[in-house]
């Protein structure tokens, strides 16, 4: 039976999550995933022929951060500081960032200006990420209404369906969901993207409402709602990775 043992490894001073997984298999292999970096090990290796394994993974992923530091982006995302812009879409959200004695993280909008309290307790990897869940849930608060009257109207003039709930949420593994019961679902990364990449993403889940696959006949309707869409499809495969907070 396989196991898995969550830890953090040390690379240039940063903290980076990794997950050792001990299964059956042959050989050893060492890679860097969406969430973390990961190596996978024979169930068969003895502990030192682990901790020599540890060993070189350590060697393995210095060297693989050192090639390509580009990659600690994808654990840390963006170094938010006190005083800096985020910019989504047309609007533009002051940070003021404060370290606090308070056992969880907290943020709440005043007029233009996030204010955001931050456990200073915190482990620096946690804590980015912690922001970056704030600023997504004030964010997506600020800009459902936006949001809200997009799905509507695409509704009213392509699809005329009963939709029961809009809803913002911060996913990372996609773009969107639909469920037969009327519940629209959107990534508020996607508030990051063009318009007209947010209004395909919309007609995408709407046309499920209609179609709950990806049949031909869903691939119409989205096509008659948007004749350009392949082009959209195409800008978040080169570009969506840039869309987060």
């Amino acid at each position: 039976m396989a196991t898995v043992r969550k830890t953090l490894m040390v690379v240039h001073g940063k903290q980076i999550p990794a997950k050792i997984y001990c299964e059956q298999r042959k050989d050893v292999r060492a890679s860097v995933g969406k969430k973390s970096v990961i190596l996978r090990i024979p169930s068969w290796m003895d502990a030192d022929l682990r901790k020599e394994q540890m060993i070189w993974f350590e060697n393995w992923i210095e060297k693989t951060f050192q090639k390509s530091p580009n990659l600690f982006s994808r654990f840390y995302g963006r170094q938010y500081q006190d005083g800096d812009i985020l910019k989504v879409g047309n609007y533009e959200y002051k940070l003021r960032i404060r370290p606090a004695h308070r056992e969880n993280h907290y943020a709440k909008k005043i007029g233009s200006t996030i204010l955001l309290e931050i456990n200073e307790d915190d482990e620096p990897v946690n804590m980015q990420k912690s922001i970056r869940h704030l600023l997504s849930r004030v964010v997506g608060r600020d800009q459902k209404p936006f949001i809200s009257q997009k799905v509507h109207e695409l509704n009213a003039k392509h699809f005329q369906q009963n939709i029961r709930s809009i809803n913002l949420k911060y996913n990372l593994t996609n773009w969107g969901s639909c469920s037969s019961t009327g519940n629209v679902n959107l990534s508020t990364r996607l508030l990051f993207a063009p318009e007209e990449v947010i209004d395909y993403v919309i007609i995408h889940e709407l046309a499920h409402l209609i179609e709950l696959n990806h049949s031909d006949r869903f691939w119409a309707l989205v096509e008659r709602a948007d004749p350009n869409y392949k082009a959209s499809e195409k800008w978040l495969k080169l570009y969506g990775e840039q869309c987060n907070f």
